[in-house]
């Protein structure tokens, strides 16, 4: 993702960091991009501050490592406030009501999800009513929950989720990514405790030989995260390969973000 100067047009806050929207131009190229400039991010007590938009980049790299392609172009470049996280920026398409791209989460009555959904958890929705929170059965989703227990997501909320009309699904905000300490919360805990799928496993053995020392791969992380960081990523995905399994809530950290949306 070849960037030039960097024009702000808007800008908006999220809980930990200054979001600015913006073009970029670079040989009478454009496009519009996120810009998250470390110099606006939130200290936060269990990441080191100023690490944010790192994270943000190693959290692309081991998406495109998997071959997946869930996390849009993402890079450090400095900017109007200084070196920050560059993105490109996603259109989702509309929901169901604008004949576009299907829902991907819902709360329904019962406690069923039905087919084609996957059950995460009980929500209040009244005082005195609760309904079930479910995601959809839906592979590209479900590669996703893999992606984020290898990256360790603590902050995998539903409008971190962006479905393209050409069918894509991609996935933003992925600054509390790879902490050494599990902090894993998401709402896509539909596949927890089940097997994982056969091209999982692939992956993440092709992941497994690529964070050897010396490889390309390790290298560019070690320029973003810390070593014992590297060390966690690859004893998590170790203990994927061991396990065969999606993992469940540990139950020692909240396991669905707050808010969920």
């Amino acid at each position: 993702m070849a960037l030039g100067e960097l024009t702000v047009r808007g800008r908006v806050r999220e809980a930990s960091n200054a979001v600015l929207y913006c073009t970029v131009e670079y040989e009478g190229h454009s496009a519009a991009c996120v810009y998250k400039p470390v110099a606006g991010e939130r200290p936060l007590w269990d990441f080191p501050d100023g690490t944010l938009a790192q994270r943000e980049v190693a959290a692309y790299e081991l998406s495109e490592a998997t071959g997946w392609g869930l996390v849009p172009p993402t890079v450090l470049r400095d900017g109007p406030y200084g070196q920050g996280m560059c993105q490109l920026w996603i259109e989702a398409a509309p929901g169901e009501d604008g004949d576009g791209a299907p829902e991907l989460l819902a709360l329904v009555d019962g406690e069923e999800p039905g087919p084609g959904w996957k059950a995460v958890a009980f929500a209040e929705v009244d005082e005195g009513r609760t309904a079930l929170l479910v995601h959809a059965d839906d592979e590209r989703l479900r590669r996703l929950a893999v992606l984020d227990a290898v990256i360790n997501n603590g902050d995998r909320k539903g409008g971190h989720l962006l479905p393209t009309a050409d069918g894509r699904i991609y996935a933003i905000d992925h600054g509390v990514t790879f902490n050494a300490d599990d902090k894993l919360r998401t709402l896509l805990w539909g596949w927890a405790g089940e097997p994982l799928s056969d091209e999982a496993l692939t992956v993440l053995r092709g992941l497994a030989d690529r964070l050897a020392d010396g490889d390309p791969l390790t290298a560019r992380l070690a320029e973003l995260i810390t070593e014992a960081e590297i060390a966690a990523l690859r004893a998590r995905i170790a203990a994927l390969l061991r396990s065969g399994r999606h993992p469940e809530p540990s139950g020692q950290w909240p396991a669905i973000p707050w808010p969920p949306v």
